[in-house]
Formats: structure tokens, sequence, C-alpha cells
């Protein structure tokens, strides 16, 4: 069931910009959706429209079956209590300690100081943060600035977690870290997460969907899987070429040209197929030499994904039917 719905929206703004353009999007309950795009793709914008902190010019949002559209700002405020964000600079308040910030959301709400002390010691220990209860802000790494940040916006119990570019400003590392901690959030505590991100790593680390945004068009959407072993748009093949690394660049090409005189081609890897069987049968059987050159091969949604690129020695004539055999199998991409 769809918790979050675009009706064939758009927005304009002033000047003649248009930030989205006639985009059509359900967001299940219960998934992590993430939103990808190029700087300008309308991706902050339609993260904003979810949480009406802008109104679309055209089409409707609805969250959790209210159209926002159709609401005043006071009534907009009770929705918004059941949206939580999570912001890529932190959003902390620096002359307040971890957990004076955490629970300021539960004080402008009016919770009872028992429930409230209550609420954050649990999503501190939640996080993992706890033992910094006391401290400011700027005494904390970028990593446990935002375990902060998600904590607090998960202090009111939110159906929907809103994670606008959560990990850029963190290293590799810690955005991992952050990464698996906002898995737990929508697994343990069956909250929906849309994650607006430029990185196609985190869609492949953390989401179930994915939609494509290029303009304001949504040119491309659905689950994880099946948009990376199978991207239909250009803009969404770079996109998926980033996180995967499997196929070599121009310069890389050209180097392993150097090295390998031989015929080069790239093959898919697919969960369905036992890669190593197929290769060995369609190059042995008709007499050809092969050898990986190039290649990546990572998890996507439980399934492998990437390609393999491979020199292929021997007669023209039975590489020819070697590279036939081997595409009865998998997509293979002859690079001459």
């Amino acid at each position: 069931m769809a918790l979050i719905e675009f009706r064939g929206v758009g927005k304009a703004f002033e000047g003649g910009v248009t930030a989205l353009e006639d985009v059509d999007l359900e967001i299940g309950a219960g998934e992590v959706h993430a939103v990808i795009g190029h700087s300008g793709a309308g991706k902050s914008t339609l993260v904003r429209l979810i949480n009406a902190l802008e109104r679309p010019t055209s089409g409707a949002v609805v969250v959790d079956g209210v159209d926002l559209t159709a609401l005043s700002e006071r009534d907009l405020r009770e929705v918004r209590k059941g949206i939580g964000m999570v912001f890529q600079q932190f959003n902390l308040l620096r002359s307040r300690t971890v957990f004076e910030n955490v629970a300021y959301p539960l004080r402008v709400a009016r919770w009872g100081r028992a429930e409230r002390e209550r609420r954050v010691t649990e999503l501190l220990h939640f996080v993992g943060i706890a033992e910094h209860a006391w401290r400011y802000p700027g005494r904390l790494s970028g990593g446990q600035k935002q375990r902060v940040g998600i904590a607090r916006a998960l202090a009111a119990n939110p159906k929907v977690l809103l994670a606008d570019e959560a990990t850029s400003a963190l290293d590799p590392e810690t955005t991992g870290e952050v990464l698996r901690l906002l898995k737990r959030v929508n697994t343990e505590l069956g909250v929906t997460i849309v994650v607006i991100t430029h990185e196609m790593e985190v869609v492949r680390a953390i989401a179930d969907r994915v939609s494509v945004l290029e303009a304001g068009r949504l040119v491309e959407h659905g689950d994880v899987r099946t948009v990376f072993t199978d991207p239909r748009r250009e803009v969404t093949r770079r996109f998926v070429a980033t996180a995967l690394h499997d196929r070599p660049a121009a310069d890389d090409l050209a180097r392993i040209r150097a090295r390998h005189p031989g015929r080069l081609v790239t093959a898919r890897v697919r969960d369905d197929v036992r890669i190593g069987p197929a290769l060995t049968a369609a190059a042995t059987g008709h007499g050809v030499a092969f050898e990986i050159v190039h290649g990546g091969i990572k998890d996507v949604g439980g399934a492998a994904v990437g390609s393999l690129t491979l020199e292929l020695t021997g007669p023209d004539d039975s590489v020819d039917r070697a590279i036939a055999a081997l595409r009865a199998t998998t997509p293979v991409e002859d690079l001459g």
C-alpha cells in the first residue's frame, strides 16, 4: 500500500524555473525508497513537497491518505509531526547538549518531562550515542552528529523519515555506519524512509526501490535489483557504473588493449546464471582461451550484479562462436 503518492506533480518557482514536471510516484509503506539525480534534478524539491515545506504548482501530494495540497498551514503542522527529517549538515543546536537536542521536538510538542526523558534515553541507546548525552555538538564527530540528528528525527515516532543527502558530509566508513543505522530504523521500527542522494552506492547499500530524476522528470524507477541489472536510461546507466565500477573506462581500456591483444568482450553477471561454468563452456567448447582482465561484482538486493571484461584468444571464427554461445546465457558486449 502506498504511503506517499505524487499525482501529476509539477513545481515551478518564480522566474520560470521548473523544478519538477508531471511526476507520478508511489512510495510503499515500510520500504526504503531512494531518489537519485544530479544537482538540479529536483531531488530536494521533491522531498520538501513530502513534508509540505513547498507546495506543488500542479498535481497532488498525498501522505498517509491525506492530500497535503488541500490543507491549511495549521493542519500541515499536525501532519509534519508524523514526518521526521535528517539533514546533510546535521542542523543541531550548538548551544544545547545531545540530550537536549533530541528532547527539543518533544518539548515543543509539550510532552511531559518524565515521558520526554524516557523517550530520549531510549533513542540515544538505539542510535548508539548514549555515552555522549551531555556533550555539546561541537565535541562530536560527523558520524556522531548524524546519529543525534537521526535520534531527534525519530523522537515523535514518525511514520516517515526523510534523509536529504544525509551521508554526503561523511567519510566512507562513517557513511556505512549511518546507512546501517538507517536500515535498522526501517527494519526494527517499521519507519518508511525516503533517501535523497546523488550516490548510487547509497542506493545499493540501503534501498528497496529507487527513482531516478533528470531535469525535473521521473525518468526511471523500480526495485533496486532490476534497476542495477537492467538500467533503461543513459543517466541511470552512468549512476550504476559509479557504484559497480565493473566496466573499464576509456583510459583503462586503452591500457588493457596494450597488454591484451586478443578480442575483448564484457559479459554481464546475472544472479540466475553461473557465470564461471557458462564462460568455461563457451570458450573451451570452441577451442578459445580466455582471461579475465577487468570486472566487478557486488551484492544488490541479495543478488550478484556486475560484469566481467575478458580477453578471448583464438581463431576469429572460433571467438565469434564462443561469443555467440556466451550470449545465449547472458548479455555480452563485443569491444573488439
